[in-house]
């Protein structure tokens, strides 16, 4: 699933995105960054997301931390 941040705060870890598909409101589980590179978020930041049982947002993924493969320069020359 995929979302924009709505707000953050990182003292709490408490925050808000929205689902783009339904643009319904998910609050964030407390372990959504766990496993994640970031600790922060800002608003606005388009991130990837898993629900937890709760329907709470989990499994934050951002940018290219999604796909990490180093891209393919065989057409370019270097």
């Amino acid at each position: 699933m995929q979302g924009v941040i709505k707000s953050y705060d990182p003292g709490t870890g408490d925050g808000v995105l929205i689902d783009e598909t339904d643009l319904r409101e998910i609050d964030l589980a407390e372990n959504a960054l766990e496993g994640s590179l970031f600790r922060m978020l800002r608003q606005g930041q388009r991130v990837n997301f898993e629900l937890d049982d709760a329907g709470r947002a989990t499994s934050l993924m951002i940018g290219s931390e999604a796909d990490m493969e180093t891209p393919d320069l065989s057409e370019y020359d270097l």
